[in-house]
């Protein structure tokens, strides 16, 4: 307990890192507050009933849109879009660029070509917006909360409001600038605080629901005939094994040995003499991260936008049997979904042609394994046997909470044991570290440097 406080008192003494640690928390406690307050128009008290039917109506897959605004959405907060737009954007931005060359010649073109990507993924995002936000306040009109019920009355008075084309048209705008703002927050965490800012906000998201997930499965189990604290002592045992397991395949690296090869001329015997370094690339057994699970989930969620529409009866079915996320044909196709993703998404991220130009040019290569095109083919290979065993142990996880909710554990917390949830949260709080203890490590460096300058001085 003393190593800990002592940990966090390092922390809080270094100005810069303390700084950045008070903006980020006041822009998350700023995202946090927005997602509380409802569109214009809606009444807040009717609010709690809208979540009950929301909660009941998906069979826990809009749950999952939900944890990524922190319960914004279901709420009919003017945040209740959140991030998702610009996630979305970003996944047909990054396909484009291997189909358009445009596109492809931008990305090469370093800091300036990624400035000119970012700015048209925020345009494509404010018009994913703009159709997302009328299918969301109409779903939300006639499928959750009506204009009128002889019961409740959740709107208000709509003569009051000018009626209904003024309450869409306002929501649009105010759904759209409330994704617009999430990003500003974002990038502003980026820049001046600690951390990607996107994924802090979307992890913000996910933590806000953890403390009602974990109330609710005390109360359950402590019931009459629940198991009680034993039962409960073995969950949350399962959950911090589930955590151990997902930082392991998060942080697991193939080491490939690399020998740096440097020429000095010795100034006493007027000799060329050669000097070999050692060093190592690391390829992760997860390089796609948490992508391959949010492009599968995004798929699975594409159909449910428009699955109220359709009237074909057979075709709304067959949409239906894919909105349990404890079903079986849920957990099939998302499994197979994230297996072809990991796969994609890591072979256009890594490239390895470059990598093995930039050895040759560097004057790298690996042992027994010749320069250029064999060196490729090489790291190749080794990321194909490496990305099997993560893709597989990917899919694993993002079905684990329908296998835990089998054994008895409750909706919300199940969601805790796997997914996309616990995938963000743990590589996000794994960066964060990371980067605290760069900082760390840079001060300490600096006081020595300066004990070390002084000490030349005297």
């Amino acid at each position: 307990m003393n190593n800990f406080l002592t940990f966090f008192q390092k922390i809080w003494n270094i100005k810069e890192l303390r700084k950045k640690i008070i903006i980020t928390i006041s822009l998350l406690l700023t995202y946090r507050f927005g997602a509380y307050i409802p569109i214009p128009g809606i009444n807040p008290l009717g609010i709690s009933d809208f979540m009950e039917k929301f909660n009941s109506g998906s069979k826990g897959l809009m749950q999952i849109l939900s944890s990524f605004t922190g319960g914004a959405f279901n709420r009919a907060s003017i945040l209740a879009l959140g991030i998702m737009p610009y996630i979305s954007s970003s996944i047909i931005i990054q396909l484009m660029c291997i189909i358009i060359p445009s596109l492809q010649r931008l990305q090469r073109d370093g800091e300036n070509g990624r400035k000119k990507i970012n700015f048209i993924t925020r345009w494509l995002t404010v018009g994913i917006c703009l159709v997302q936000a009328p299918v969301y306040l109409l779903s939300l009109t006639q499928q959750f909360i009506p204009f009128s019920s002889n019961e409740k009355t959740y709107l208000i008075d709509i003569d009051t409001f000018y009626g209904k084309s003024m309450f869409f048209s306002i929501g649009i705008i105010i759904l759209t600038s409330g994704t617009l703002f999430t990003m500003w927050l974002g990038d502003k965490i980026t820049d001046k605080g600690i951390g990607n800012g996107m994924s802090l906000i979307i992890m913000s998201g996910i933590i806000a629901r953890f403390p009602d997930a974990i109330v609710k499965e005390i109360f359950s189990k402590l019931g009459i005939g629940n198991g009680g604290l034993i039962i409960l002592f073995f969950e949350f045992l399962l959950w911090l094994l589930v955590i151990l397991f997902t930082v392991i395949v998060i942080q697991a690296i193939r080491k490939i040995p690399v020998q740096y090869v440097s020429h000095y001329r010795s100034l006493e015997l007027g000799s060329q003499l050669i000097q070999k370094k050692h060093q190592y690339i690391p390829l992760k057994m997860t390089s796609a991260g948490v992508m391959p699970i949010i492009f599968s989930q995004a798929i699975m969620l594409f159909p449910l936008t428009f699955s109220d529409y359709i009237k074909n009866i057979k075709i709304k079915n067959f949409l239906h049997l894919f909105q349990d996320i404890y079903g079986l044909w849920y957990n099939l196709t998302i499994s197979i979904l994230v297996i072809i993703f990991t796969f994609f998404y890591t072979a256009i991220t890594i490239p390895v042609h470059q990598m093995a130009d930039d050895l040759k040019r560097n004057g790298g290569h690996i042992p027994k394994v010749r320069p250029g095109k064999e060196t490729a083919e090489y790291i190749d290979n080794i990321l194909s046997k490496i990305t099997l065993p993560g893709a597989c142990l990917l899919s694993i996880i993002a079905i684990f909470p329908s296998i835990v909710f089998r054994i008895g554990i409750t909706q919300n917390f199940a969601l805790f044991y796997g997914g996309t949830s616990l995938l963000i949260v743990v590589g996000v709080i794994l960066d964060i570290s990371q980067q605290v203890n760069i900082h760390l490590l840079n001060y300490h460096y600096d006081g020595l440097m300066m004990m070390k300058n002084r000490n030349t001085r005297l």
